[in-house]
């Protein structure tokens, strides 16, 4: 494994171009390792409706940064406190939604400073109750990469006010409010670290030996020149970031126990799906758009719908969701 210098980077556009180029473009003989902190920022989901998760008036009045990232799950707030990593390497079919492969390495460096940290649920670290890491993963053509984030010493009441999270989020939670639910860094270390000491510190831990020594790729201007491409053509974009979200005739949400929420808008026209939308917090391996074009055309009953999704495997979707569930949400029984 090597770990690519972003060179202090912290523009997300920037940072989500690094990742992908790396994960589409670098030698795939090697794995990686990506750090890098972002300017006060909210990274949307996949699969999210980005106008459904943000306080615009908040976004406008902090000149906040609005980016799509390529992999699913939730919308999160980065800012100068937050450390993200990520893990690119190849998709040996065993390691999309094992995030226990990845997290381990950095919750045992956690461990080592008094953090008593672990993976919880579907894919967040946690120290007792309270959350301090979120974690996404994204696969193409043999290669993938799990990422998360690490509330290092974030501005908490920022992550409160830049995002809108719906109630059955929290319901499912069993929680009151975000504020009670996360948690930094800092409030558990054994001693006082910044986080350049705490970065340094981490990735001593996961290579093994002093961060002067780990291997790393530097990236050449070549690489440059084509990260900067990616994120104007891509992180730049407002269809990319924003999207336009169908007119719909019909709607229904429902979020599933160890997959996360879908949110389903069709707009039926004559008893046809003439355009389907499907958003959530979910994990896929497929991109969920395939899934919609499958659907387009088809006529609005179960008995079409069932047939037009025979022999498509949910899972790569969804995770593990039934078929039986998914055609339930689309027919509002």
């Amino acid at each position: 494994m090597r770990f690519i210098d972003n060179e202090g980077i912290t523009d997300p556009r920037i940072n989500l171009a690094i990742e992908e180029y790396a994960l589409r473009h670098l030698p795939d003989q090697d794995s990686y390792l990506l750090f890098y902190m972002n300017e006060p920022s909210i990274i949307i989901g996949k699969n999210q409706n980005t106008l459904e998760e943000i306080n615009p008036e908040y976004v406008k009045d902090h000149n906040l940064h609005v980016v799509r990232r390529l992999s699913g799950g939730g919308a999160v707030y980065h800012d100068l406190g937050n450390l993200n990593f990520s893990f690119i390497t190849k998709d040996d079919g065993n390691s999309f939604h094992n995030f226990q492969k990845f997290t381990e390495p950095v919750v045992e460096a956690l461990r080592k400073h008094g953090v008593e940290a672990a993976l919880t649920g579907r894919n967040d670290i946690q120290v007792g109750e309270r959350k301090i890491s979120g974690n996404a993963q994204f696969a193409t053509k043999g290669r993938m990469f799990s990422h998360g984030t690490l509330l290092f010493n974030s501005e908490i009441e920022n992550v409160v006010s830049a995002l809108k999270v719906s109630p059955d989020k929290i319901q499912s939670k069993g929680i009151k409010s975000i504020r009670s639910r996360v948690a930094n860094i800092v409030e558990f270390l054994d001693a006082p670290l910044t986080i350049e000491e705490f970065r340094l510190k981490l990735l001593a831990s996961i290579f093994g030996m002093e961060a002067s020594q780990v291997p790393t790729y530097k990236l050449t201007e070549e690489d440059w020149r084509q990260i900067r491409s990616i994120s104007e053509e891509r992180y730049g974009n407002w269809d990319w970031n924003y999207g336009k979200s169908p007119k719909s005739t019909i709607q229904n949400s429902k979020r599933f126990e160890g997959v996360g929420k879908l949110d389903v808008r069709l707009a039926i026209e004559e008893g046809q799906i003439q355009d389907i939308k499907i958003y959530g917090d979910f994990f896929g391996a497929s991109d969920v758009a395939e899934l919609e074009e499958v659907l387009r055309g088809s006529r609005y009953e179960e008995k079409a719908v069932r047939e037009r999704l025979e022999g498509v495997e949910m899972r790569r979707y969804f995770g593990a969701l039934e078929l039986d569930s998914f055609v339930a949400l689309l027919m509002l029984t």
